[in-house]
């Protein structure tokens, strides 16, 4: 408790190594909260600003912490291919409105193995021609791979853009059998 008689939110993150590169898992008490791409030490450091900021409090590396134990084995699991939906408690918090409407219905709505169109996605939380305020939620996603992004593509079959690099996109559907593996 702190000096308020308040419990202090814990926050704690890891780095995995993952066929994309290190990503940084971090959670709360109530769930995964972020999922950092390319975690260099740069990249980690920054992030750990953002969280702190954020949350209220500083994040603290516990590879071993209960709290990330099954976001670690379940992201294992779905690089080796063992995986298809993750089952996880998820913290919200670091995002609302329009953002996690869209996110919410992305991740119960886009199964493994799909994509959708960002105009669609649009169409589904009931805000037809708002394509682009989905791309911005795309952007915005703070739990990119266990809500997945890499699902939304262009109605005219691009792949659209992705905030962990397109190559990165490119894998993870290609992991997820929509695109054939890149040859380099």
């Amino acid at each position: 408790m702190d000096s308020h008689g308040q419990y202090e939110q814990q926050v704690v993150w890891a780095v995995v190594g993952t066929d994309i590169g290190p990503l940084m898992l971090a959670a709360t008490g109530e769930g995964l909260v972020s999922v950092v791409f390319h975690a260099t030490q740069k990249v980690r450091e920054t992030m750990l600003d953002r969280l702190a900021s954020r949350l209220g409090t500083e994040p603290v590396e516990a590879p071993d912490s209960p709290l990330l134990a099954e976001a670690i084995r379940q992201m294992e699991q779905y690089f080796a291919g063992a995986r298809r939906d993750f089952e996880l408690p998820l913290d919200w918090s670091l995002i609302s409105g329009f953002n996690r409407q869209v996110l919410r219905e992305l991740a119960s709505g886009v199964p493994y193995g799909t994509v959708v169109g960002y105009g669609d996605l649009a169409g589904r939380v009931g805000q037809p021609g708002a394509a682009q305020a989905v791309g911005m939620a795309m952007g915005a996603n703070p739990l990119p791979v266990v809500v997945p992004c890499h699902r939304v593509v262009e109605s005219d079959g691009g792949i659209g853009g992705f905030g962990g690099g397109l190559e990165t996109k490119r894998k993870l559907l290609a992991l997820e059998g929509v695109l054939p593996e890149p040859l380099f």
